[in-house]
Formats: C-alpha cells, sequence, structure tokens
C-alpha cells in the first residue's frame, strides 16, 4: 500500500513556526529541559561551546526537518492536509519521534479521530527540566499554535 503523505514536505508555513518556536542561537546552549542545543533547536551534532553561523543553522534544521517528515510519513496512516502534516511535523520535530510514535494523539489520529488527536496537543505543555516536570509557557503557547494549524479545517 502506498501512503498518501508520501511526497508531502513541510510548507514555508510550518517551517515558519517551527522557526518561531525553537528561535536561533548561533553559540551552543542548554534549553529549558537542560539538553545541548544550536542553531534552530538543533540537537544531535551540538557539542559544549560549539558555534555556527546562520547558513549552518539553516543547514541543521533541513537535514532535522527530515527525520520529522519522515516519522510523520512512516506513523500516519490517514490522509492529512497540508496544515495536519505542518503541525505534526513542529510537533515531532519539538518532542522527538519516541514520544509521538508512542502518543495517544497518533493513535487517535490512526483511528480517524481528528478532533480528539487536536485536544491531544495540548497535554505536551510541560518539560522536564532540572528542578523537575515543569510547564512552559513556550510549549503552551507553541502546541495552541500547533492544534489551531490542525484543526484548521476541521473548524471551519
Amino acid at each position: 500500500m502506498i501512503k498518501t503523505n508520501s511526497t508531502k514536505t513541510v510548507s514555508k508555513a510550518g517551517i515558519d513556526l517551527i522557526k518561531k518556536y525553537e528561535g536561533l542561537r548561533l553559540t551552543a546552549y542548554k534549553d529549558p529541559a537542560g539538553i545541548l542545543t544550536i542553531g534552530y533547536g538543533h540537537t544531535k551534532t551540538v557539542t559544549p561551546g560549539m558555534s555556527i553561523n546562520k547558513e549552518m543553522a539553516e543547514l541543521l534544521l533541513k537535514i532535522d526537518l527530515i527525520d520529522a517528515e519522515n516519522i510523520v510519513r512512516d506513523y500516519v496512516d490517514i490522509e492529512l492536509t497540508q496544515t495536519q502534516f505542518d503541525a505534526l511535523v513542529s510537533f515531532v520535530f519539538n518532542v522527538g519521534a519516541g514520544k509521538f510514535i508512542k502518543s495517544t494523539l497518533l493513535r487517535l489520529l490512526n483511528d480517524g479521530k481528528i478532533l480528539e488527536a487536536g485536544e491531544e496537543f495540548m497535554k505536551w505543555t510541560k518539560a522536564r527540566t532540572p528542578g523537575g516536570m515543569k510547564e512552559l509557557p513556550g510549549l503552551v503557547k507553541r502546541r495552541a499554535e500547533e492544534k489551531a494549524l490542525f484543526l484548521a479545517k476541521e473548524l471551519k
């Protein structure tokens, strides 16, 4: 069976959403969860003290987006709108593949329960910080925007 989302890629609007919430940092830093990060939320190859330029940040983002897009393509079994695809790529980019694959959001989505799946975004507003699990205002805003994007067609 050919997956219907197999040719989708994240749109400029989806990339802009990710950039908005990840921000651009050209020097390695620890995010609120204590994860070493650089560029637009890149974590895989960053090392302490590392510095990059904007062009490298853009390249790392493109590479990271390929991974997030592939996870959405591989694990979502229903046809997605472009806005749903963008919202899910942003979500996977932020929470990671493992958490998405095991999520109730994905299960509900694959069961065709779009509205219920959309409600799941708001359950992902906390992060493990050095001080324990905390709701982060930035995650609350990001999830609300992802949810609105995800449900855009459903709520018209």
